[in-house]
């Protein structure tokens, strides 16, 4: 990323010219340009849609890869979205429709998957 790109992305009101940015340059972004994207994206998107969006990207592109940053979008996401409007679509989107059945044991292997299932289900005894 070039400084005014940085300078720009750090204008972004709410998130979704960082997340178009990650978007339409996935393939020429370094570690460190994906993290700095990351960071701005916690900073300025104060609903949790556009991390949960970039997570559910990210996850569908390579989720082996970009494990790392899915798991900072996710745990963003989670402390971000407390009317609980794009948590539904993301623990769906990263760990199929059949995730109620693996719950117990996602749970015990996966803290944000924890903390999603905790949040979203919270009358559930797991």
């Amino acid at each position: 990323m070039t400084q005014d790109e940085i300078k720009q992305l750090r204008r972004d009101p709410d998130g979704l010219l960082t997340y178009e940015y990650l978007a339409n340059h996935i393939g020429e972004c370094e570690p460190a340009d994906i993290d700095a994207l990351i960071e701005n994206m916690g900073t300025v998107d104060l609903t949790g849609q556009f991390l949960a969006s970039a997570a559910r990207y990210l996850n569908a592109i390579d989720s082996e890869g970009y494990a790392p940053a899915i798991r900072r979008l996710v745990a963003g996401a989670i402390d971000k979205d407390r009317e609980h409007r794009y948590l539904p679509d993301l623990i769906t989107g990263l760990y199929g429709s059949d995730y109620m059945e693996r719950a117990e044991a996602l749970c015990a292997s996966d803290d944000n998957f924890r903390r999603l299932y905790k949040r979203l289900c919270s009358s559930s005894a797991i």
